[in-house]
């Protein structure tokens, strides 16, 4: 990144670089316990979004009484604070003790699909250990590349990718990332995406997600019909006995051609297995972000029309986002 980094930038960075050289010594059971009270302080002071948190999730679940939404609105940000310090234990671990934390389940579908030649496109959201599920990948399966969002920060931004490439993942930023996805495509390469967030149109299309209609993006879909590419939905969940469990999804059956209908019905396809995981443990889902949001004008979009030269991708990625990963 090139923007200069202001005071505030710096404390930030000072503040996660304490917490860091602390949290990376600490033992997964207080790092966790650590996660927890850190997220219960922002339950606490943080009104706005826990009110956008409450909101949604009681638009989503209109049948949950007001105390088990409560409930779940804290296991938000709970699992938030744990997703952290988490991150930030498990990047200075070694290649043997992050091999012994997690299990691949159903990953002979992620080899399967490379064994195909055209690449594959990992599809998930802002749910359970997402960003783990990408260390995990690129040390015990194959190197892959990360679609993410640039944070903010410029000292926190490189800390950041320095975690999601430790090892040997690539990340592609979303402003002119269109190329090096097709790059990694073509050379037979898997890259992850979010499809969770708010895109504004003409690279959005409404699906329904949780009863109202969600604005989500169709490069999946073009991609996969472009270049061959399988489509793999996976997931990362916590396990009881402290590893986690990585899921590696039934591929999702390609678009039929490129109309409309069908770059909609894909992308329903895909975010209906989002939105099942979503459904059985809320409380590992992002909804302290604007995911419902009303049109906006349509703006130049990631795939140009006949005689157009490649246009910037156009995306928002809400409150509380993750810079990508991550944003997989």
């Amino acid at each position: 990144m090139t923007a200069r980094p202001t005071p505030r930038h710096r404390a930030e960075f000072t503040l996660v670089r304490a917490v860091l050289a602390t949290v990376r010594w600490m033992p997964q059971r207080l790092a966790l316990l650590a996660g927890d009270a850190l997220g219960l302080a922002f339950y606490l002071l943080d009104r706005p979004h826990r009110r956008l948190t409450r909101g949604n999730l009681e638009a989503a679940f209109p049948r949950r009484s007001r105390r088990d939404i409560e409930r779940t609105v804290r296991g938000v940000f709970r699992h938030f604070g744990r997703l952290l310090m988490e991150i930030l234990r498990v990047s200075a671990l070694p290649p043997d003790r992050l091999r012994a934390l997690c299990v691949l389940d159903g990953v002979e579908r992620a080899r399967r699909a490379a064994a195909a030649g055209r690449g594959v496109l990992f599809v998930t959201g802002h749910f359970g250990f997402w960003e783990l599920h990408a260390l995990a990948h690129g040390l015990m399966v194959a190197p892959i590349s990360v679609v993410a969002r640039a944070l903010d920060n410029p000292l926190l931004h490189d800390l950041l990718e320095r975690v999601r490439t430790s090892t040997g993942n690539q990340v592609i930023y979303r402003r002119g990332g269109l190329r090096r996805i097709l790059r990694a495509l073509q050379q037979n390469q898997g890259v992850a995406i979010l499809i969770d967030q708010h895109i504004q149109a003409p690279d959005g299309v409404p699906v329904d997600f949780f009863g109202r209609p969600a604005s989500t993006t169709s490069a999946v879909a073009i991609l996969a019909l472009r270049t061959g590419a399988v489509v793999m939905p996976v997931f990362t969940l916590p396990m009881p006995d402290g590893r986690y469990r990585m899921v590696y999804e039934h591929p999702v059956e390609p678009p039929a051609d490129e109309s409309p209908e069908a770059i909609r019905d894909f992308t329903q396809r895909c975010t209906d297995v989002l939105e099942m995981y979503v459904r059985n443990r809320p409380e590992y889902w992002l909804w302290m972000h604007r995911r419902w949001r009303t049109p906006e004008p349509e703006a130049h979009g990631m795939f140009p029309h006949a005689g157009r030269d490649e246009a910037e991708p156009v995306s928002e990625n809400g409150n509380g986002g993750n810079g990508g990963n991550g944003d997989a």
